[in-house]
């Protein structure tokens, strides 16, 4: 194992470039993609570091349960200051399930609380108007079939407020940018890209930067759909300015008053349309960092699964049958 083991927990770091500058020289479509599965991996392999160097601490530990051969010297000298930093593996897992658990907690809870407030308009409808006067439109996404609980397919939230706040070609591409928020299933992204800044804090930018893609992909699709990117672009400028956010960011919302991304999108859709592209060019800073981030996301999986193997063969070795 050496100090490979230790690798995963770093590596995220060259994942940042792509994050700032993806958005750049590829379509939102494949930014979100891209970011998302870089982002799990990483996260994965960091907490496969943790896992390794908890076992190995662990067997350091007096009384604990495994076996007495995996406290043999080969083992001990198979990740450098194994009791020291077994023993903080231990406690950084376990702060890593508990903020993975709460997450998910939240995410679900946030859907289903959402669903049971639209419970009481009319349903067997994809739109739900809300009679507050207070403008604001998200997407909310659907729930699985549970004991006791049926299925409840994904619907788009928007006040009346919003509605009054709109013209006709106006609502017709914010409802569009919603449809898409759900047709494309842009809340498992989110989803993925924020459990795996619970898994290693240097993750943490790639969720303001997946979130804004989606945002922009979601944009792009309703520009296709309405057939007119100024209209859209003039849709999403007139909700941020008279909107307020979503009752959760875990919802995506049409048009948040933020001062940063709402300008850009719409500086984005006054521009022609991105090129459907699944990688930057080569001879660009964004190309350069995705060659980085890849290089980065491979050295990771690489140490973990050396790592994982290594920790197992020893293992194997040291344990009676």
């Amino acid at each position: 194992m050496g100090v490979f083991v230790f690798l995963p927990l770093v590596l995220p770091l060259t994942a940042l470039p792509i994050a700032r500058l993806a958005g750049q020289h590829l379509h939102p479509r494949s930014t979100t993609r891209l970011l998302t599965a870089l982002a799990v991996v990483l996260g994965v392999c960091s907490t496969l570091c943790l896992a390794l160097l908890m076992v190995v601490g662990t067997a350091q530990l007096p009384g604990n349960p495994l076996p007495d051969g995996w406290s043999d010297p080969e083992v001990r000298a198979a990740v450098p200051i194994a009791e020291v930093a077994g023993s903080a593996a231990i406690a950084a897992l376990a702060a890593v399930l508990a903020a993975c658990g709460i997450e998910l907690r939240r995410h679900y809870r946030v859907r289903f609380r959402t669903h049971q407030a639209l419970d009481g308009l009319p349903s067997g409808t994809e739109l739900a108007v809300l009679p507050d006067d207070s403008p604001y439109a998200y997407a909310v996404p659907g729930l699985p079939a549970r004991p006791g609980r049926p299925a409840r397919p994904g619907r788009i939230a928007v006040s009346r407020g919003m509605l009054h706040s709109l013209d006709s070609d106006e609502r017709r591409a914010l409802l569009a940018h919603e449809r898409a928020h759900l047709a494309e299933r842009h809340h498992r992204y989110q989803l993925a890209v924020r459990l795996a800044g619970c898994a290693n804090p240097l993750l943490l930018p790639l969720r303001t930067a997946v979130a804004f893609s989606a945002e922009r992909w979601a944009d792009e699709e309703a520009a296709r759909t309405v057939g007119d990117r100024r209209l859209t672009a003039r849709a999403v400028g007139k909700a941020a300015l008279v909107s307020r956010p979503a009752p959760s960011p875990l919802l995506a919302g049409f048009a948040a008053p933020e001062p940063g991304p709402v300008p850009r999108r719409v500086a984005a859709l006054l521009g022609p349309a991105p090129t459907a592209r699944s990688w930057p060019p080569a001879l660009t800073p964004a190309g350069l960092a995705a060659l980085v981030a890849a290089a980065g996301t491979a050295a990771s999986a690489l140490s973990s699964l050396n790592a994982a193997v290594a920790l197992f063969l020893v293992l194997k070795a040291a344990t009676p049958l």
